[in-house]
Formats: C-alpha cells, structure tokens, sequence
C-alpha cells in the first residue's frame, strides 16, 4: 500500500513540475530586435550604376538583377527617384572575364584552361532618402563565378546572382 502511495505522490510532483516548467517556459518571451531595413522603407529605386568597365552591357544587367533582389527578396515597391524611400546607387569598377582557375595537362606538356572564372568589382549603397542615413554601403565588393570555356555568360550570371545575395544578406543584417 505504501509503494502504491510513493508512485502516485511522484506522478503528481511529476505533474506538477513539468506544468510549472511549462508555464515558466511559456512566460519567456525570445525574439530579436533589430536587422533589416527601417520599418519605414517601403519604396525603392534602382538608379543606373556608373560603368567604369570596356563592357557596356554591365550597367542594363546589373540594375535588373538589383531591381529584383530589392523588389522580390527585400519587399520593396519600385518608386521614382524622388518619390522613393530608399535609393540604391552604385558603381562598377572592374570587369575580369577571363581568369584562369582550373588546369590540365597531357603527356606532351601542353596545358588547357579547364575552368575560368568572371569577377565583378562593384561600390554600392543602399540610402534611406528621407534622413540621407546610408543604410548599407560596400566599397570594393568582389563577386566571382566559375564557368567552363567559352562559357562566359554562365560566369556572370553567378557572379550577378552573389552580388544579390550579398545586397540582400547586407541590408537584412543591419543591426
């Protein structure tokens, strides 16, 4: 009869601890603060980035994939230069489409470029428009993307699509 006691009094405190856990665990609020683009940044626009590189076609296809990226990932509406909240603007320095990374060799001594690689060298800043706060900002901004000659589109198309995740991870991470 005792042993009968012992195991329905240690049910019961078993109860009540795990309900007092979880009322304790309940009562605690977790959560963070801060990161992102200010809660009044809703508007965007995209301005052309100045092209510094021989290679014209930069500028059209970079300000597509920043227009995306802030529309599409950072769920921001397109707005006109003065009529916007934020202003992305930025210049391109460096253009390198031809960097061998990856080789090979045959018995003869002859050596053939396996793999090459597009890098893109870029300033960029994100400026909420209404303080002239610069919200992020990178100078210098290596991207890069292997390809396999002659391939070269293949390169920069990955290059471009780290240059988003970088806008994106750097406008999101802003504590």
């Amino acid at each position: 009869m005792s042993r009968l006691r012992l195991t329905a009094l240690s049910h019961r405190r078993l109860g009540l601890l795990l309900s007092l856990s979880g009322l304790a665990l309940a009562g605690c609020v977790y959560g963070f603060a801060g990161g992102g683009l200010p809660h009044d940044i809703k508007t965007v626009a995209v301005l052309p980035f100045d092209n510094y590189t021989s290679e014209p076609t930069l500028t059209q296809l970079i300000n597509v994939k920043v227009r995306e990226a802030v529309q599409g990932r950072l769920g921001l509406r397109q707005a006109g230069e003065t009529q916007a909240d934020a202003i992305v603007r930025g210049s391109i320095t460096r253009y390198d489409a031809d960097l061998p990374t990856a080789y090979s060799g045959s018995g003869n001594g002859q050596v053939t470029v396996t793999q090459r690689q597009v890098q893109i060298t870029l300033n960029i800043e994100i400026t909420n428009q209404r303080t002239g706060k610069v919200l992020w900002q990178r100078q210098g901004l290596p991207v890069e993307g292997s390809y396999t000659p002659p391939n070269e589109a293949d390169g920069r198309d990955k290059a471009l699509d780290k240059l988003v995740t970088q806008i994106v991870e750097g406008a999101q991470s802003q504590w």
